[in-house]
């Protein structure tokens, strides 16, 4: 009788004995699959654990300023792919393992704001635990090609300069990590970071977004994939190429800002929220004139305040080129060649 794994939730993870087959049930429901009860228990585990790490990447999708910007269901979401993982539990003894060295990268954070240039000398306490001890601090300016030093007094702060910093989730590829620090700040970390995360933590940043675009486009036509699609949904409009004007209508009316939803009708809108209440609408209509190409008339636009609108005077008719589209972020190019990055805000 072959063991299959079922994970029902952060709570309840085991084997159970079964002749047939098991059901892995994800964080995200959408990625639940079956796992063949002919799989040995290691490739089972193997099976488990890759899903779990998808999960939270995808959580992790159009979330800026690592973590920044995350809404209170995103937050729940990452944190159930976070637990998930811990419970699964990745390379034991972690500190000790070859696969820690490297440098990583910070994706996100459950205090996004203390995030800070500070450098420490660390030790290893145990097998998961890192001791540290900050003990030089500098600012970093995006137009300067240095650091500068900032002279804080470490050496007078005692103990409140230093900390420990537990490894709660080490992945078998070393690419992914979870820690969790004295301060109840949860950090969750790449080595190497998928083109489509790098794009992303390149608009977070503000700087190398052109280079994750290019690189992103190019593997996507070296993939041999099918030809990206305007594919329906909600989409947030997370960076484009084209300064703003002075003037919020005409930047909404050009999609440089807000939400754009797609229906499956042949129907498009923009939707721009103002305040109190009021939101600024523009509907159209788009066909597809060639692979990867669609013609866009947007003809309706209003200023909506409950169950009114107010009925504005503009339109206007462009191509749009869809460049890249996954699913979770969509890149495309408009009229005088602007390049616009959407991620993806309803579920699939």
């Amino acid at each position: 009788m072959a063991l299959t794994l079922r994970v029902v939730n952060v709570n309840s993870i085991g084997f159970e004995s079964c002749s047939r087959c098991s059901t892995f049930i994800s964080p995200n429901p959408s990625n639940s699959r079956f796992v063949s009860a002919g799989c040995s228990k290691v490739e089972q585990i193997s099976i488990v654990t890759e899903e779990s790490e998808n999960s939270l990447i995808q959580a992790l999708v159009g979330i800026q300023g690592r973590g920044r910007s995350s809404s209170p269901q995103q937050l729940n979401a990452i944190e159930r792919a976070i637990q998930v993982l811990e419970h699964i539990g990745g390379v034991s003894d972690p500190t000790n393992s070859s696969l820690i060295e490297g440098r990583w990268q910070l994706i996100f954070t459950t205090r996004p704001g203390t995030a800070s240039p500070i450098q420490a000398a660390a030790s290893i306490g145990d097998g998961k635990r890192i001791l540290f001890r900050f003990d030089r601090a500098a600012f970093s300016f995006k137009f300067l090609p240095f650091k500068v030093p900032y002279p804080v007094p470490f050496k007078l702060l005692g103990d409140e300069a230093k900390g420990w910093l537990d490894t709660t989730y080490l992945s078998h590829s070393g690419n992914l990590r979870i820690s969790r620090g004295n301060k109840g700040t949860t950090f969750v970390l790449q080595k190497q970071t998928e083109p489509r995360q790098k794009l992303l933590t390149a608009i977070s940043s503000g700087v190398g977004v052109r280079e994750a675009i290019d690189k992103l486009i190019s593997l996507n036509k070296n993939s041999g994939e099918e030809d990206p699609e305007l594919e329906e949904g909600e989409w947030q409009m997370i960076w484009n190429s084209q300064t703003v004007t002075d003037s919020w209508l005409e930047n909404a009316a050009n999609g440089l800002m807000g939400k754009q939803i797609v229906e499956k009708n042949g129907r498009i809108k923009y939707v721009v929220n103002i305040l109190l209440g009021l939101k600024f609408s523009m509907s159209g209509i788009f066909v597809k004139s060639s692979p990867k190409v669609y013609e866009v008339t947007m003809d309706d636009a209003a200023i909506i305040g409950g169950p009114f609108g107010y009925p504005l005077e503009f339109g206007k008719k462009f191509i749009l080129e869809i460049l890249f589209n996954d699913g979770k972020v969509r890149i495309s190019r408009g009229d005088n060649e602007i390049i616009f990055v959407h991620a993806r805000t309803n579920a699939q």
